[in-house]
């Protein structure tokens, strides 16, 4: 009986692998060995990144709404605190590119979060 040698399934992992190694430099996409390797550590990084990119973007937008915050006369912290004693739930998000976009509506928040404050 003659051995199994597993031609096609082999090779289509392997143009698998050669495929997404594709645009990398060197031997890392021409050699299976080295591609395979560069390939899990490339989706390694990209698992990691994903996490870090929505981290990065929530620094961005405490940055902007905190320069906001205090051109109104507040702290990031009292403006936060302010909004949700005034029951106003507004994410992050959108208060930094009003922050950014229409000055006239962050003032108006931030006018309500001291209301609020003082009360």
């Amino acid at each position: 009986m003659p051995r199994v040698k597993g031609g096609t399934v082999t090779r289509a992992r392997r143009k698998k692998v050669l495929k997404l190694a594709k645009g990398y430099r060197g031997s890392k996409h021409r050699l299976f060995k080295v591609a395979k390797d560069q390939v899990m550590k490339g989706r390694q990084y990209a698992f990691r990144d994903r996490k870090a990119t929505k981290r990065n973007f929530r620094k961005l937008w405490i940055a902007r709404i905190n320069a906001a915050a205090r051109i109104n006369g507040l702290s990031y912290s009292k403006l936060m605190h302010g909004l949700k004693l005034a029951n106003i739930d507004v994410n992050r998000k959108m208060l930094a590119d009003l922050a950014v976009n229409d000055a006239a509506a962050f003032k108006a928040l931030a006018d309500q979060a001291k209301e609020a404050l003082a009360a």
